[in-house]
């Protein structure tokens, strides 16, 4: 089998021409044509993970975040960047991304992972794309049953496995309308607005843009990391379902670089 094939399966989930224009999603190093040997999952490539893709006998990593965001102009190793991409290149391991695409669709997509893990029902697309409500930005759901908000922030904590918690001003009004935003999502919270959510489960907020909120929903920034790191998941799974029988494996390395004192 060949590092196409794997890479059509993940393409007919999420194929390129839905990521966002800033993006570089897609087969960043190596040859779609090479014989694959083994598939690792990961959020974020670094060397740490081409080190585990090799020890693991595999020479595909699918991660969700690009290695690669703008043109590198040098390839010495002084950026973290340039040593992952040199030794994937001297391993012979292939580095495949698949971000805003996949955050872009709603079945099997990032964010209805998110709402799965929290156990969000009814759910639909935030921000759909124009004639088309199973693509877009977001996603808003409702909780099985009404939640206080704090005992929602803790079943956030549980749930998304994060050691802390960012959040607005509580309202003292029960949460079951819920918005999700995998990564930074601050740009949906006027939708988040528009659909009456009582809650906006999301990361990477400034300062500044929980004042946004005007006590209208309770902003929850849970982190960047724990937002997406059920995206490991959600990709072993889709390949799984076409390839039972591969060597498939979820990375053991926590790549998350922001740490909690």
């Amino acid at each position: 089998m060949k590092i196409l094939d794997i890479l059509s399966v993940l393409e007919s989930i999420a194929p390129p021409h839905l990521q966002e224009s800033y993006d570089n999603a897609g087969l960043i190093v190596g040859d779609p044509n090479a014989e694959v040997r083994g598939v690792l999952f990961c959020l974020d490539s670094t060397e740490a993970i081409v080190e585990e893709a090799v020890a693991r006998g595999c020479n595909l990593i699918v991660a969700h975040h690009p290695i690669i965001f703008r043109g590198l102009k040098r390839l010495n190793g002084a950026t973290y960047i340039e040593r992952t991409v040199m030794q994937a290149v001297r391993q012979d391991v292939a580095i495949y991304a698949i971000h805003t695409n996949l955050d872009n669709v709603y079945k099997q997509g990032v964010n209805s992972k998110i709402a799965e893990k929290i156990g969000l029902v009814d759910t639909r697309i935030l921000a759909p794309k124009p004639a088309d409500f199973e693509i877009g930005a977001g996603l808003l759901g409702n909780l099985p049953k009404p939640m206080a908000e704090a005992d929602f922030l803790q079943h956030l904590k549980t749930a998304l496995n994060t050691q802390c918690i960012r959040h607005t001003a509580l309202r003292g009004k029960p949460v079951r309308k819920v918005a999700v935003c995998g990564g930074a999502g601050s740009f949906l919270l006027s939708e988040a607005l528009r659909a009456k959510a009582d809650a906006f489960v999301s990361a990477d907020f400034k300062y500044h843009e929980f004042f946004d909120a005007e006590g209208r929903l309770v902003i929850a920034d849970v982190g960047h990391f724990e937002s997406e790191q059920f995206t490991i998941e959600l990709l072993h799974g889709i390949v799984r379902e076409k390839f039972p029988t591969f060597a498939l494996h979820l990375t053991n390395l926590n790549t998350n670089p922001v740490f909690y004192c």
